[in-house]
C-alpha cells in the first residue's frame, strides 16, 4: 500500500517515526561505523587467537554486569519511569529521581567492581574453563579482568545519562555518545599499533584503553543534561516511590536479562574449549551491532519514548500504532540486512577483518559464524521494540518469559550439537533463541491488547521477503562475478568485491519495494527527496 493511500494519521505517525528513526539511525551509524574500525584495529593488533580470546573473556565479565543490573535492565526501566515524572512533577522531580538512581548505583555498582577484583580468578575459571587448558591464557584473563572492571560503573552512569535525554526526546546526543568509546580506542589502538609494542603490553594497553573510551562515553553527555538544568547532587532516598517503581520494573528486567546473560555464559565455556571460538564469535556477531544499532536500537529508542508517553496518557489506540510502525519499519531494514549478511558474508569479513595479524582461515570461520549470527537478526532487533511495549505497560513479566525460552532454545541447540559443530552450534542457538523470543512477544500483544492485525504488518513482510530475495541473488551473483574478474587479494579488489554488491543490493531492494508499493519504502524516499531538495536551496513541496 503507498503512502498517498494511508489515512492522515497513519501518515504522520510514520512518518514522525522515520524521521526520528532517522535521526538516532544517521547518530548511531557514526558510532557503528567507528565500532567496526575499532573492531579492525583490533584484529590487526591481536587477531583471533591467545590474546584476542583472553581479552574478550576479560571484557565480557564487566559487559555480563552491564547489561544484567544496568545498562540493559536499568535503561528499560528508567526510561519509562523517568518520563512518568517528568509528566506528573516536571524536570525538577525527574532530576531528583535520576540523582537517587545515580547514587545507589554508586553504592552498589562500586560493592560489584571490589568483588569483581578480589573473585576474577574464580570468575574466569567458572566462565572460560577451557583457557586452563593453555599455560598462561586463564592467568592473562584474570588480570585483565581485573584491569577493566571500573568499566562497570563508567558505562553504567552513561546509561543514565542517555535515558535521561532520550525521555526528554533529545535523541541526538545520546545516539552519539557510544561514538566517543569508539573514538578513543581507536586512537589509543592506533598508538599501541605505533609503538610497537609486544603483544602481552598490547593486549594490557588496549584493556587500559578500554577504560578510557568508557570515560569519554560518560563525559561527553554531561554538558547537555546541565543545559536542561541537571547538576548531580548525591541524594540517598531508598525509599523513594520513583525508586520502588523503578525497582519493580527492573526486577523482571533484570531477571530476563539474566536469562540472556547465562546464553552468554554458557555460550562462552563451549567457545572457550575450541581456539579462536571466543574470537570468532565476537568478530562474527560485531557486524550485526551495525544493523542491530542502526535498526533495532534506534528503532527501539524512539519507540520507547512514545510507548511510554501513550502508556502513561492511556492511550491504547496510539501505542497500537506506534508499535506497529515501529515494526513494519524494522522488518523494512532488518529483512534485506539479514540476506544480504547471509549471501556476502565472505567478501564483508574478508574486507573489514583480514588485515595484519588476522589470517584467511579467520575469515572463514569468522564467516561461517556470521551466516548463522544472520538468521536471529529479525529477532534480534524485534526485542528491541516489542519489550519496552510490555515495559510501558507495566507487564515486564512476558519479556521475562521470551528470554527464558530463548535461552531453553539455545541451550538444546549446543548441548546436542556442539560436539559436531563446534563453535558454529553457538551461532546457531543464539539465532533460534532470538527468533523464538521475538515470536513471543509478538504473539503475547496481539492476544493480550489485540490491534495489530489487519494493519497491512503482515501483507508488507511479505513483500518486503520477495523483494528481499531478489536482492540476494542479485547481490550474490554480482559478487562472484567480481571476485572472478578481481580476485580477492589486495586492498581494491577486497574494496570492490565488498562493498559494490552491497551498493547494488540496496538499490535493488530500494527499487523493488517501491515497485510493490512498500509504505516504508515510499515513506524513506520522501523524505530522502526533501532532503536533496532542501540541499540543493530549491523550494519543497
Amino acid at each position: 500500500m503507498s503512502t498517498q493511500q494511508q489515512p492522515p494519521d497513519r501518515e504522520s505517525e510514520r512518518a514522525r517515526i522515520a524521521r526520528a528513526a532517522g535521526l538516532v539511525s544517521s547518530m548511531t551509524l557514526i558510532s557503528r561505523i567507528l565500532g567496526l574500525v575499532r573492531e579492525q584495529v583490533f584484529a590487526a593488533l591481536l587477531g583471533a587467537g591467545f590474546y584476542s580470546d583472553a581479552f574478550r573473556i576479560a571484557f565480557r565479565i564487566p559487559n555480563l554486569l552491564r547489561d544484567l543490573f544496568a545498562e540493559g535492565a536499568l535503561s528499560a526501566a528508567f526510561v519509562p519511569t523517568y518520563a512518568r515524572a517528568l509528566t506528573s512533577g516536571g524536570r525538577e522531580e525527574a532530576h531528583r529521581l535520576a540523582n537517587r538512581v545515580l547514587t545507589l548505583l554508586a553504592v552498589f555498582l562500586g560493592i560489584l567492581v571490589l568483588l569483581g577484583i578480589l573473585l576474577a580468578a574464580e570468575v574466569v575459571s567458572v566462565l572460560a574453563p577451557g583457557y586452563d587448558d593453555v599455560p598462561g591464557k586463564a592467568e592473562l584473563t584474570v588480570l585483565l579482568t581485573r584491569v577493566m572492571m571500573p568499566f562497570l560503573p563508567l558505562v553504567s552512569f552513561a546509561a543514565v545519562a542517555m535515558g535521561m535525554l532520550n525521555a526528554e526526546e533529545r535523541f541526538r546526543m545520546p545516539a552519539l555518545a557510544p561514538a566517543m568509546f569508539n573514538l578513543v580506542s581507536i586512537g589509543w589502538g592506533v598508538s599501541l599499533w605505533a609503538v610497537g609494542l609486544p603483544l602481552h603490553q598490547v593486549v594490557l594497553g588496549w584493556s587500559i584503553g578500554t577504560l578510557l573510551g568508557g570515560l569519554a562515553q560518560l563525559v561527553v553527555q554531561l554538558p547537555f543534561l546541565r543545559r536542561g538544568g541537571w547538576s548531580f547532587r548525591p541524594d540517598w532516598a531508598p525509599r523513594d516511590p520513583g525508586l520502588r517503581r523503578l525497582g519493580r520494573l527492573m526486577a523482571p528486567a533484570t531477571v530476563g536479562l539474566a536469562a540472556v546473560q547465562v546464553n552468554i555464559f554458557v555460550n562462552s565455556i563451549f567457545a572457550s574449549h575450541e581456539p579462536g571460538g571466543v574470537s570468532w564469535l565476537d568478530y562474527a556477531f560485531r557486524l550485526l551491532y551495525l544493523p542491530i544499532g542502526l535498526f533495532g536500537v534506534a528503532l527501539g529508542t524512539i519507540a520507547t519514548s512514545g510507548l511510554a508517553r501513550r502508556a502513561a496518557e492511556g492511550d491504547m489506540d496510539g501505542l497500537r500504532e506506534t508499535l506497529q510502525h515501529s515494526l513494519s519499519m524494522l522488518a523494512y531494514l532488518t529483512i534485506p540486512a539479514s540476506l544480504g549478511l547471509m549471501v556476502l558474508r565472505v567478501p564483508v569479513v574478508r574486507l573489514l577483518y583480514e588485515h595484519g595479524r588476522f589470517t584467511a582461515a579467520d575469515t572463514e570461520a569468522t564467516a561461517t559464524a556470521l551466516f548463522l549470527y544472520a538468521f536471529g537478526l529479525v529477532g534480534y532487533t524485534g526485542v528491541k521494540v516489542l519489550a519496552p511495549a510490555f515495559y510501558a505497560l507495566g507487564t515486564p513479566r512476558l519479556p521475562l518469559l521470551g528470554s527464558a525460552l530463548a535461552v531453553a532454545t539455545n541451550l538444546a541447540v549446543v548441548l546436542l550439537l556442539f560436539d559436531r559443530l563446534g563453535y558454529r552450534a553457538v551461532a546457531m542457538g543464539t539465532a533460534l533463541g532470538s527468533l523464538v523470543n521475538s515470536g513471543l512477544l509478538a504473539v503475547a500483544f496481539e492476544s493480550r491488547v489485540g490491534g495489530m492485525r489487519g494493519r497491512g504488518l503482515f501483507g508488507g513482510v511479505v513483500r518486503m521477503a520477495g523483494a528481499g530475495a531478489l536482492m540476494a541473488i542479485a547481490a550474490s551473483l554480482l559478487a562472484q562475478l567480481l571476485e572472478g574478474w578481481l580476485g580477492t587479494r589486495g586492498l581494491l579488489a577486497q574494496l570492490v568485491t565488498g562493498l559494490v554488491p552491497v551498493v547494488a543490493g540496496v538499490l535493488v531492494y530500494g527499487g523493488l519495494t517501491r515497485l510493490l508499493g512498500v509504505g516504508e519504502a515510499e515513506t524513506l524516499w520522501a523524505m530522502a527527496r526533501r532532503r536533496l531538495v532542501s540541499a540543493r536551496g530549491e523550494p519543497g513541496t
